[in-house]
């Protein structure tokens, strides 16, 4: 593990002379290009699959409790690439009804002092009808895979939010016979008012529709919310209340925040990059106070997702301890490299 974690650092800082996107861009079209080999991939499974640890949930059967968290693998194009890496899960998306190009570049920055990144990508993303095709084919030729598949789901930019509750429904519909969960996005920081759709009333109008059009399905979807970290306590405990009074399935705990409290990098740097939602080791210590308080809250009744600065083995055991059931890295994953789900389920020793 060590002298992965060193060959990786190596890497990083090829990687770290490109844009962000970029980086991302050429680091996932290679590793795609390894695993079309089938003694590559046979390889880099058996160096970066950690040991199994089952648990059931929602009655789905997840290998271990990382996975990814949306946003990495926006269009489902690398599921390949990121089971042989070792992940659980992977959220797609966020997915919107149409096809839409997101925000003007750059719009992915990275803070190596704060092992943070800021991100405006503004839901980018093929649209549910070409994502679903592309899961069918995946699904089509991998049947016996055991990789979770989530659905990450938003609106497009241009729906108003009176009129929002039809996009999550359209891209539910839509991906419903290709993922094995839901989740409901409505905390990106990089959509004009979509935070707003997190107030009860509007709220409960697109959960409402989610959850009746599910209840209609001979095989019902897990169906859960993604919360953003920068609600007050008094919003946060209504979101709470709602999601028992309609029988969520869960919580995402969390999204990425407005803040830029307490960071090392200059502020003249944050300045120029920015608006965009801040990730990584900064949100660790509110989403650990998110996860205890909803799970002191709901008395356990929840399962929440923990999602945000999750880097190593003791970050995870604090999700785990103050109350989540899964985890989701992103960040981490740019910043410790694919030995990251390895290093976070190795026994300690």
């Amino acid at each position: 593990m060590v002298s992965l974690s060193i060959m990786y650092q190596l890497i990083r800082k090829i990687l770290f002379f490109f844009p962000a996107e970029t980086a991302h861009t050429l680091s996932m079209s290679l590793l795609r290009i390894a695993c079309s080999l089938p003694p590559v991939k046979g390889l880099l499974k058996k160096v970066f699959a950690p040991r199994e640890k089952p648990l059931l949930l929602w009655g789905i059967r997840f290998l271990h409790p990382v996975g990814l968290a949306a946003g990495f693998d926006k269009n489902a194009k690398y599921l390949r690439e990121l089971e042989t890496l070792g992940f659980s899960h992977v959220e797609i998306g966020t997915v919107t009804p149409l096809a839409q190009a997101g925000n003007p570049k750059p719009r992915l920055f990275r803070l190596p002092k704060d092992l943070a990144l800021i991100n405006r990508m503004g839901f980018n993303n093929d649209g549910a009808e070409a994502i679903a095709n592309r899961l069918k084919h995946w699904r089509k030729k991998n049947p016996t895979t055991q990789l979770i598949v989530g659905g990450n789901i938003g609106k497009n930019k241009q729906t108003p939010n009176e009129s929002a509750w039809k996009d999550y429904q359209i891209c539910f519909e839509t991906l419903y016979p290709y993922v094995d969960y839901f989740t409901v996005n409505v905390s990106s920081p990089n959509t004009p008012g979509l935070r707003s759709l997190q107030e009860p009333e509007q709220l409960k109008k697109i959960l409402q529709a989610l959850l009746e059009a599910n209840g209609k399905k001979s095989n019902p979807k897990p169906i859960l919310l993604k919360v953003a970290p920068d609600l007050e306590p008094e919003a946060m405990d209504e979101v709470i209340e709602l999601s028992m009074q309609i029988g969520l399935n869960g919580l995402v705990l969390s999204n990425t925040t407005l803040s830029r409290e307490s960071l090392k990098t200059a502020a003249g740097k944050i300045d120029s990059i920015g608006a965009g939602g801040l990730s990584g080791a900064p949100l660790k210590n509110r989403c650990v106070q998110w996860i205890r308080h909803t799970n002191t809250t709901t008395q356990g009744k929840i399962p929440l997702i923990a999602s945000g600065g999750i880097f190593k083995r003791e970050d995870a055991q604090e999700m785990l301890e103050a109350g989540a059931s899964l985890m989701q890295v992103w960040t981490g994953f740019v910043y410790e490299g694919p030995s990251i789900v390895k290093k976070i389920l190795c026994a300690k020793k």
